[in-house]
């Protein structure tokens, strides 16, 4: 056989090598189990799914984070959804030590955001859309410093129109919950003076004590303010009560996607730019480019209730995994007895990272962004104890590689924004008639006012040159990533360019034979 010939076969072998090597070796895969946050229970839903369409058998349920934490910890399931951390359970009563001795890490999964949901009707009984509310005005209505809904607060961002003087119902989460935990992080930080004087008034009625630093994960269950809560066992109860009507003048939180679900009333919350927004994939996305990633990955949220650029919606928080880990973390402590268990977990891991992105946006959540996709390959590596997989467009459907967000990521546009905004309208700006068209307190009878494209998600720059770019929503502390799955698809097609020709030629050879 000639040098050519030989040469061929060589280049056909390598090729056929490189093509081995990226291949995904097959996998025995297992039922695992799950449970807790009811913040990503929608998102969840849909990663289940779509995971046991590809044969990973996963199921969970929604229970709350710290129900899921402890359950994790007591091995009744195989990984748990949080946005509570395992030290501030901890100190606010809520268990979380069972994990500690389990051993585990935090996975980053998706992003989120909390929703003001509300129903309200004016003085004639028609239900209020677009309610617009300052983030100090929220702070203080859930800390019971505003307790009605008249106040001039509420008035001042409302064209100045008034609201019946009815007292404020509050909707909540009965027993423990980390999304309770994430929005009175918010309260906290927003209105600390508000924010103290609820804690003190009820360390012994249901919440406390609580160590300086730690949010309450759970609400009142005696004393005067528990009388002006309504609490229910999960977030479907909540946004279905807001949104049927059944609890008149009241206000509740809970993730963005139930909201959009129930089509439930969902308020317009101000930035620290002074710009209205909901909580749609494009405001999560921008105002999480201030969160602040700890060592560990868990988060530290006060830059995003602060955040400038004029497209942050201000609660906004990521949701993570917990799963057990063999290295890597000071909190990791071995991982899984069974083979097939890891196998299992972490193809799971790897479908929410990708393609479990596609659909966030539509559903009231949002992609995240590269690098912590990248993270969630990272954390598999600290399970399997193999070397973490490098993603790119090429290998992952995540939206955000792709220069998106995916479907349904932009907000409507803010009806009062075509008034010269809010506080024209509060001041004199347009006033009379024109109030009434723009949707506001007292006029609109319909859902939502307008579903046209966001005018500021279209700009490049806000007013002072400051980026209003979603791409740049990711976390203060990343260091940047790899290339590594995309060098391997480099060198096939360099070993494909240069020996297909001599292969094709040493084929004819040995066909002329």
């Amino acid at each position: 056989m000639h040098r050519k010939s030989l040469a061929a076969l060589g280049c056909a072998a390598l090729v056929l090598a490189g093509q081995l090597a990226l291949a995904p070796a097959a996998e025995a895969f297992t039922q695992v189990n799950g449970s807790g946050s009811t913040y990503v229970g929608l998102a969840m839903s849909d990663w289940q799914n779509g995971a046991n369409s590809r044969g990973i058998p996963v199921n969970y349920s929604a229970l709350g984070s710290p129900a899921g934490v402890n359950q994790y910890g007591d091995r009744t399931v195989d990984f748990a959804g949080t946005e509570a951390e395992v030290s501030s359970l901890q100190a606010a009563g809520g268990g979380g030590l069972s994990a500690d001795q389990r051993g585990y890490q935090y996975v980053p999964d998706v992003a989120g955001a909390v929703a003001v949901m509300y129903n309200v009707t004016d003085a004639a009984g028609r239900r209020v859309d677009s309610l617009h509310l300052k983030r100090d005005t929220i702070a203080r209505i859930f800390a019971r410093d505003i307790t009605r809904w008249n106040d001039p607060a509420i008035t001042a961002t409302n064209g100045g129109f008034a609201l019946p003087d009815r007292p404020i119902t509050l909707i909540g989460r009965s027993g423990q919950s980390g999304t309770t935990a994430l929005f009175y992080d918010f309260v906290a930080h927003v209105a600390p003076n508000a924010y103290n004087a609820f804690i003190g008034r009820n360390t012994d009625k249901g919440i406390g004590p609580l160590p300086p630093g730690v949010r309450p994960i759970q609400l009142p269950t005696m004393g005067p303010d528990a009388d002006f809560y309504r609490l229910f066992a999960d977030s479907d109860q909540i946004a279905q009560t807001v949104a049927n009507g059944s609890v008149p003048f009241s206000i509740g939180y809970d993730e963005f996607g139930y909201a959009k679900k129930y089509n439930a009333p969902t308020a317009w919350v101000d930035n620290e730019a002074g710009q209205y927004t909901l909580p749609y994939a494009a405001n999560i996305a921008a105002a999480l480019s201030k969160a602040n990633l700890r060592p560990d990955l868990s988060q530290e949220l006060s830059g995003v209730y602060t955040n400038p650029n004029p497209l942050t919606y201000p609660i906004s928080a990521y949701s993570y995994l917990m799963t057990p880990c063999a290295s890597g973390r000071d909190t990791c402590k071995g991982g899984y007895s069974e083979a097939a268990k890891t196998d299992t977990m972490s193809a799971f891991v790897e479908h929410i990272a990708c393609d479990g992105q596609i659909n966030m946006a539509r559903i009231g959540y949002s992609p995240l962004p590269p690098n912590l996709s990248q993270e969630m390959m990272n954390a598999n590596a600290r399970l399997t104890g193999q070397p973490a997989k490098q993603l790119n467009a090429g290998n992952c459907g995540n939206p955000t590689f792709h220069g998106g967000l995916g479907a349904g990521a932009t907000a409507p546009q803010d009806p009062f924004a075509g008034m010269g905004g809010v506080d024209a309208l509060t001041h004199g700006g347009t006033g009379g008639s024109a109030r009434t068209s723009a949707g506001g307190p007292g006029a609109s009878t319909g859902p939502h006012a307008s579903a046209g494209p966001s005018s500021s998600a279209a700009e490049a720059t806000d007013a002072n040159g400051g980026s209003t770019d979603w791409r740049n929503a990711e976390p203060t502390s990343y260091q940047g990533g790899g290339l590594g799955g995309f060098g391997a698809w480099a060198a096939l097609v360099l070993f494909a360019a240069i020996c297909t020709p001599l292969l094709v030629r040493g084929l004819r050879r040995i066909k002329r034979r």
